[in-house]
């Protein structure tokens, strides 16, 4: 059988694209026997929802980027765990990203970051003593960014 997509399975219960979307978002404007019915058929045809596109289409990833120095450190692999259970338990997902305490590093993945790929950054930083205003130069465009452990002074933002 080809594989499933949202439009197939509309067709197949003869609802609409939205109507399905909606029992998948946990919408309450849709009927609870449509949506167990809507769940039910895609059970039975192992239709799972894409939701890349939807986040797409709402502009959020929900994902949250975590920046260490190095794993190898049990401090930084406790910090990993619970920021992924909270996370998880929040509907998020993480993307860990290692800087090897290396300043260049560091700016390369915050660069990176602002094009969409996480909606937020919690960070222990390289340490270097370098300039630090490439955080700043989103502006109003910064993601939403956390030190933890280690931080930079000249920067505000919470810790």
């Amino acid at each position: 059988m080809d594989s499933i997509n949202i439009k197939k399975l509309a067709k197949a219960l003869n609802l609409s694209t939205s109507t399905i979307s909606r029992a998948f978002r946990d919408n309450s404007d849709i009927n609870v026997a449509t949506k167990e019915r809507i769940l039910a058929k895609a059970k039975e045809l192992n239709y799972q929802p894409n939701h890349y596109a939807s986040n797409l289409r709402e502009q959020k990833s929900k994902t949250i980027a975590v920046i260490v120095p190095e794993l190898a450190n049990n401090y930084f692999s406790q910090a990993i765990h619970g920021i992924e259970r909270v996370a998880r338990e929040n509907g998020y997902h993480i993307l860990i990203y290692v800087t090897d305490d290396d300043y260049k590093k560091e700016v390369t993945f915050i660069r990176h970051l602002h094009n969409g790929r996480a909606d937020g950054i919690i960070m222990s930083v390289s340490g270097e003593a370098n300039d630090h205003n490439y955080l700043n130069k989103f502006g109003a465009k910064r993601l939403p960014l956390v030190f933890f452990d280690r931080i930079y002074e000249d920067i505000d933002t919470p810790a």
